[in-house]
């Protein structure tokens, strides 16, 4: 199945499995891949699937405009395997088939009602989120809205923050790099997030920011 993979600055924020027809993203929160960063207009783009599972992309007159592999759009454009659209500092690559996916544990996997996962049009929603703390997207606020939301890629640091009923619990997964959390590495147990605790992904630091603080 295709994906759009998300990440800023490296460090991936989000996969998305395209199966309906359209998949939007922009600022607002009803779009599918919301991204809540001036760069990116309300309504930025949308991605289309068509009955033979070819993926186009267009720009929907957006504010800075989207780029395909580096070049600014004019048109709808068919997407090719590997091929990224990049809005500011962040970037949404198209995988054409399913990758495997950081390997979690059952710890990290519990079933939650969705008014305490933060599911959109929920009570709960954007309960938490990590603030960027240094690099060109300083200030860039992540809302973490699932039940496990995993940050990172393969092969160097890949980290964990699951939603359980208690609160979040920050974990680093495989072999890798390891993540700190204030300064100390995980190592391979999970740990109880605080407000501003703050995460360290390869250099990329992040606070944890819990609701209404």
């Amino acid at each position: 199945m295709p994906q759009l993979i998300t990440t800023v600055e490296g460090v991936e924020i989000m996969r998305l499995d395209l199966k309906k027809p359209r998949t939007t993203l922009g600022r607002k929160r009803h779009n599918d891949i919301f991204l809540d960063n001036r760069v990116v207009s309300g309504e930025h783009c949308v991605f289309e699937l068509d009955e033979s599972c070819e993926v186009y992309v267009e720009d929907l007159g957006s504010t800075n405009g989207t780029h395909l592999n580096g070049r600014l759009m004019h048109s709808r454009e068919r997407m090719r395997d590997k091929d990224a659209i990049s809005i500011g500092n962040f970037q949404v690559q198209y995988v054409a088939g399913l990758e495997a996916k950081p390997r979690v544990s059952r710890d990290d996997t519990k079933t939650l009602p969705l008014n305490s996962m933060g599911f959109p049009s929920t009570s709960s929603v954007r309960q938490a989120a990590l603030r960027v703390l240094n690099g060109t997207s300083v200030g860039l606020d992540v809302p973490i809205t699932k039940t496990v939301t995993t940050f990172g890629q393969p092969g160097t640091a890949v980290m964990s923050i699951s939603h359980r009923r208690d609160g979040y619990y920050a974990g680093c997964m495989g072999d890798c790099v390891p993540v700190l959390m204030n300064g100390v590495p995980l190592g391979n147990e999970t740990r109880q997030l605080a407000h501003g605790d703050v995460l360290d992904l390869s250099g990329t630091q992040m606070e944890f920011r819990s609701a209404g603080l």
